[in-house]
């Protein structure tokens, strides 16, 4: 075997075996594998002959900060109640089926600060405080209010989020060839949720939590590390506000509100650090 192919499977090897450390399913870490070697393909193939070394020592640190700024896609996942029995204003009852999801992706922006913890060669501890701002666009249809046309009526609501988080993330990395190296992450972050209102017909929680999975890779820069990121992130808790509807006002809006009973939230990340 040639001193290139053993390098090569030697990288590949030690991916192998990072990507065994964590708790995912078998699913799950065959695509963290298969990601990280589509990047480290993609570094060889521009860089197959040793190149002079940018910020040589700058992994030695024991303890670095940064800045980090991206873009976000923002999910929700929710579950229907299905038929609902609501009270009118004139003591009635009415049986009433409302459907409703987040019908799009919504985009964002992320920006914070880092702090990076050197373990080992291999192994960092990053505690990264940011904040997420964006919009969710969802759309309730009452199945059993018909418009003119007989189609469900249908309501809208902007789900404007503003979420402070602080992440903690371990990174594994493999070594270094010139002037990269990638990594797999796997990490839990807390967020607290600074919108909503009471006139909404949705409102979420202040508090929720993500796991997070990732894969990126470190660029080193003549001036400073750049480390593009790309994360996958999935709501542990129940995120929804289950006692908004014994605050509204309205009781037209008491169907809408209280057409689901769960809601989990997702997001896909891509951030830029630099060190």
């Amino acid at each position: 075997m040639s001193a290139k192919k053993a390098t090569e499977f030697s990288k590949i090897s030690c991916l192998h075996n990072i990507c065994e450390l964590f708790p995912f399913n078998t699913l799950m870490r065959r695509l963290v594998f298969i990601i990280s070697l589509l990047v480290l393909c993609g570094i060889s193939a521009t860089a197959q002959e040793n190149k002079v070394q940018n910020r040589p020592y700058t992994d030695l640190r024991t303890f670095h900060f940064g800045v980090l700024v991206g873009t976000h896609l923002q999910d929700i996942e929710f579950v229907n109640r299905g038929p609902q029995t609501i009270t009118l204003d004139d003591g009635t009852s009415q049986e009433q089926t409302v459907v409703m999801d987040q019908d799009r992706w919504d985009p964002g922006f992320t920006v914070g600060v880092l702090g990076e913890l050197r373990m080992s060669t291999y192994f960092q501890l990053r505690i990264a405080p940011a904040m997420y701002f964006g919009t969710r666009h969802l759309t309730f249809h009452n199945l059993s209010v018909l418009d003119n046309n007989g189609n469900p009526h249908e309501e809208v609501q902007d789900l404007k989020t503003a979420y402070i988080s602080s992440a903690v993330e371990l990174i594994a990395a493999a070594p270094r060839f010139n002037n990269h190296r990638p990594y797999v992450l796997l990490g839990i972050n807390p967020m607290l949720n600074l919108s909503g209102k009471d006139d909404d017909y949705i409102k979420l929680k202040r508090y929720d939590a993500f796991l997070e999975v990732g894969v990126g890779c470190d660029f080193y820069l003549p001036f400073f590390k750049l480390r593009p990121e790309l994360k996958f992130m999935y709501g542990l808790t129940n995120s929804l506000d289950t006692n908004h509807g014994k605050r509204l006002r309205s009781t037209e809006m008491v169907p809408y509100t209280n057409s689901v009973t769960e809601a989990h939230s997702k997001m896909i990340a891509l951030t830029f650090y630099f060190e």
